[in-house]
């Protein structure tokens, strides 16, 4: 939720402005020097999407002594460049068929709930980046409430690219995104991180995002979700994400209502909703959802074995989250302290 201008006016006068540090770190390690770093351009949702090439892997983006500021990133990414973005990497389970849009409604046979498009919420948005030649769309992003108000959540699988920035409620080819865009700075994640085995329980990672033009933080202007630990395996969920425009030619937000379980075997959730497609790799689930302020209690993401889903047929349907326990906040406090 937004402070009202009295009180932003007052932050703006003592907002520390700093250009964007591109110092990647890693949990486990010392915070500074630190090697691994935070994946912000993932293959997609992992449902349908391979792990990310090793050529893609820890590295620093851009070179690590040069300057990224939120003005820089509105800068390059205007309207066109969000829209030409292309999802990066192979996709899982989409090769023998066609994907269909997120709104499509599913057989009768399949769990009656389907995700919907509608206008997003400020608290959510898309990654976007350069991977080689290539402007990326990538992962789903969620801003979290920390004391310095500059984190957001993503999954640990996504893979950092150069000019790499957080759009939030993201509106496809609006002249001005109507809450700005934002460079990433610092990036934390476990160097154990994968989509298969131990790996797939710590596939999440923060990110701090620098300050916007006039040095205000972003959950100052967008509002954040509370990171909570996961509750137990049944929970009622609201899901929020962006399915890339390979799958969703609207190229907008989904949300679903649904209730999550236990995914057999595993130490991770699973939930039931077609229309969660390439792209939606890290999006909230979120419990007590306040429609009004459009923040909510964050207790898992879209990540996970396979980086998020099974692979086949009706991968859309079917999303893994990590449990989110000891790890998660141990990393929450290092990103914090960044």
């Amino acid at each position: 939720m937004q402070r009202n201008t009295t009180e932003r006016e007052a932050t703006r006068k003592h907002a520390q402005r700093r250009p964007a540090r591109r110092r990647w770190v890693a949990a486990g390690t010392a915070v500074a020097g630190a090697a691994a770093c935070l994946a912000l351009a993932s293959v997609g949702h992992a449902a349908q999407d391979d792990p990310p090439a090793a050529s893609h892997g820890d590295r620093p983006s851009p070179a690590p002594h040069s300057t990224w500021s939120s003005r820089d990133a509105a800068a390059y990414w205007t309207a066109d460049r969000m829209a030409a973005a292309a999802p990066v990497g192979p996709e899982r389970g989409t090769s023998d068929r066609a994907a269909a849009p997120a709104t499509k409604a599913a057989p009768a046979a399949r769990s009656a709930a389907t995700a919907r498009h509608f206008d997003g919420i400020p608290s959510v948005g898309v990654l976007f980046s350069v991977d080689g030649d290539t402007r990326a769309h990538h992962c789903t992003a969620s801003v979290v409430h920390s004391p310095h108000g500059n984190l957001i959540l993503t999954a640990g699988h996504c893979n950092p690219g150069t000019k790499a920035a957080f759009v939030p409620q993201y509106r496809s080819g609006a002249d001005k995104q109507p809450y700005g865009v934002w460079a990433i700075e610092d990036s934390f994640a476990y160097p154990g991180r994968g989509t298969t085995g131990a790996g797939a329980d710590l596939d999440f990672a923060f990110a701090t995002v620098a300050p916007g033009e006039d040095g205000s933080p972003v959950e100052e202007v967008t509002g954040g979700n509370t990171l909570s630990p996961t509750p137990g395996y049944t929970n009622d969920v609201t899901v929020v994400g962006y399915p890339n425009v390979r799958h969703d030619p609207e190229d907008r937000a989904v949300r679903c209502a649904t209730r999550t379980s236990r995914l057999s075997g595993t130490h991770e959730l699973r939930m039931e909703c077609g229309g969660f497609y390439g792209g939606t790799s890290g999006s909230p689930w979120l419990t007590d959802f306040d429609e009004e302020s459009g923040t909510g209690r964050v207790i898992g993401l879209i990540g996970g074995l396979n980086g998020g889903g099974p692979k086949g047929p009706d991968n859309d349907r079917i999303s893994y989250s990590p449990y989110f326990g000891e790890k998660l906040l141990n990393l929450y406090a290092k990103a914090s302290q960044g």
